[in-house]
């Protein structure tokens, strides 16, 4: 079965910068999309940012573009968010998530069938 598991989250002050991954496995990792998504407390989850399977083309939303870089390595079946410039209002639990189908990436919840635990970010002002 895939597993999806995060790391690299914490405690930073506001300005700060984080490394999240999320290493994958019980799957082939490089002909699938991956994709970022966070959930604050008392907020739904929202999509963060997305990479394709090739790592040619990636997404962001509104309110991380410019700060944070998504990138994956596939011969360590890992993908990454780089978080630059954190504020108070990028904390969350953040979450990685994978498609179903092969060669497919999205913006929506509904377009990932895989689920990491999730990682706590928290930016302190």
């Amino acid at each position: 079965q895939v597993q999806l598991v995060e790391s690299g989250g914490g405690l930073v002050q506001a300005g700060g910068s984080l490394r999240l991954s999320c290493t994958a496995s019980g799957r082939t990792f490089s002909i699938y999309g991956m994709g970022w998504f966070r959930q604050a407390p008392g907020k739904e989850r929202e999509f963060v940012a997305a990479i394709t399977w090739r790592g040619i083309n990636t997404y962001y939303s509104y309110s991380v573009k410019g700060r944070f870089t998504i990138s994956r390595d596939n011969a360590k079946n890992t993908v990454y968010l780089q978080m630059n410039n954190l504020k108070p209002e990028d904390t969350a639990i953040y979450y990685c998530a994978t498609p179903s189908s092969a060669y497919s990436s999205g913006r929506k919840e509904r377009d990932y069938a895989y689920w990491g635990q999730g990682t706590q970010v928290t930016v302190s002002s």
